[in-house]
């Protein structure tokens, strides 16, 4: 491997680490057991994927915020109207209680820690153990809001939550343990551009807007994360930019190579990504 400026290379390497940096130039090296690069290698390929990664990472978080509060407000209104605003402590919702009663324990845990104004403003004001879900599900994480709804009961209550995003409930439930699983990847900044995922959303059969017409693609790569957002912000948010910011990325970073993220030759052409 070549250096353009090895002073830089090694201030970088002295604080983002060798095994970090490691991951992104992998794809330089020739001979992967014995370490060799290809011809040519340069640090400075490694380092432009580390920013592209990085980079990708904070979008998708960002995107993901927007999916998280539609879902989490669409949830609650749902539920509230189909149950009641403290459907949260109505066990016959669900399916499993042990996995009910620890994801109960964990809200509650929440609840308890929250300093949010509004949840200091319930508990000086009422004796209730536990807030109405429009104020408790606020301070609640995505993970634990996917738990609920995965735990819900199969019927009318999963299917209507699931409906107005267009998808069947158990798609939905993949989808949303998907996400959860992607935004801790970014957290932790953890590499994302060529990862394979270990947990796979499911691929649906049917959909109540534009999706995907390749039902051969890899979903196990970011491509099929990518579309999933796409999906969800052309109904949650129609106005959205994602594309463009991500076209924007590419553009900026030209070396990178989408193939390794999942993307098949012809993915222009899908109607979802026009």
């Amino acid at each position: 491997m070549t250096f353009a400026d090895e002073n830089k290379a090694l201030h970088l390497l002295e604080n983002i680490n060798y095994y970090r940096f490691s991951g992104y130039w992998y794809p330089l090296l020739a001979d992967k057991q014995n370490h060799i690069f290809k011809q040519g290698a340069d640090f400075e390929t490694a380092f432009n994927l580390y920013l592209f990664d990085r980079e990708l990472r904070k979008l998708i978080q960002s995107e993901l915020e927007k999916i998280e509060i539609a879902v989490r407000t669409k949830m609650t209104y749902a539920l509230s109207t189909m149950q009641d605003a403290f459907w949260i402590e109505t066990p016959i919702l669900f399916t499993n209680p042990n996995m009910y009663q620890s994801t109960l324990e964990k809200i509650m845990e929440e609840f308890e820690r929250s300093d949010e104004e509004f949840i200091l403003s319930f508990k000086s004001k009422y004796s209730n153990p536990l807030p109405p879900s429009f104020i408790l599900l606020e301070i609640t994480s995505f993970g634990t809001l996917s738990r609920l709804y995965d735990n819900l009961k199969p019927g009318k209550n999963r299917k209507d939550i699931a409906s107005k995003f267009g998808l069947a409930d158990k798609v939905f439930a993949s989808w949303l343990h998907s996400f959860v699983y992607i935004r801790n990847v970014c957290a932790h900044h953890a590499r994302i551009w060529n990862r394979c995922l270990r947990i796979q959303p499911l691929f649906p059969k049917n959909t109540g807007n534009t999706w995907l017409m390749d039902n051969t693609v890899s979903n196990n790569r970011i491509y099929y994360i990518l579309s999933m957002i796409i999906y969800l912000l052309n109904i949650v948010n129609p106005k959205h930019t994602f594309k463009q910011k991500l076209e924007a990325l590419f553009l900026k970073y030209p070396n990178v190579d989408r193939k390794a993220m999942g993307f098949p030759v012809d993915w222009h052409t899908e109607p979802i990504w026009k």
